[in-house]
């Protein structure tokens, strides 16, 4: 709905827009000194939604598309990734990693789950201006959902009928 109202907004209004990923307002909040910042929350069945990211200047650039998998998957997919660079690590929800077996290395070389907000809303807007101050805007039919996996609603209502499957 969110989406859609802004697209909407845009369209009404003539105003172009500054698309912002919830798991690059994630990242963005972290404070460790990682060169590079690994973002995951919760995805449910086994998965994290993931993300890393390298520090520039004042902002975050996607290394590679942001991604779903097992947490060891994406724990191995940010080592790869990362050339064994210094990782910051940010999450609502940091057990998703921190109970997998493969962690205890990284926790060894002094890595650790920062605790991340829920509260995305103002660095959303953050990083929104500040895309809009460099000019880094689309208009509305250019703006689409980047749906990392189809949501459960979707998955399992195919195929019903509505008459009590």
């Amino acid at each position: 709905m969110g989406l859609t109202t802004v697209k909407a907004w845009g369209e009404a209004f003539g105003r172009k827009i500054a698309s912002v990923s919830r798991l690059e307002a994630v990242a963005a909040q972290a404070t460790a000194g990682g060169q590079y910042v690994a973002a995951f929350v919760d995805a449910h069945r086994d998965q994290v939604f993931g993300g890393l990211y390298r520090r520039q200047a004042t902002a975050l650039s996607l290394v590679e598309d942001e991604m779903v998998a097992s947490p060891v998957e994406f724990m191995d997919w940010v080592k790869e990734r990362s050339m064994n660079g210094r990782v910051s690590w940010i999450s609502m929800d940091p057990e998703k990693m921190t109970a997998q077996e493969g962690w205890r290395v990284r926790a060894a070389e002094g890595e650790s789950v920062e605790v991340g907000s829920s509260l995305l809303a103002p660095m959303i807007g953050r990083i929104g201006r500040q895309r809009a101050l460099d000019g880094r805007l689309t208009d509305a039919l250019g703006l689409d959902a980047e749906y990392i996996r189809r949501p459960d609603a979707e998955v399992f209502w195919k195929g019903r009928t509505g008459r009590g499957n």
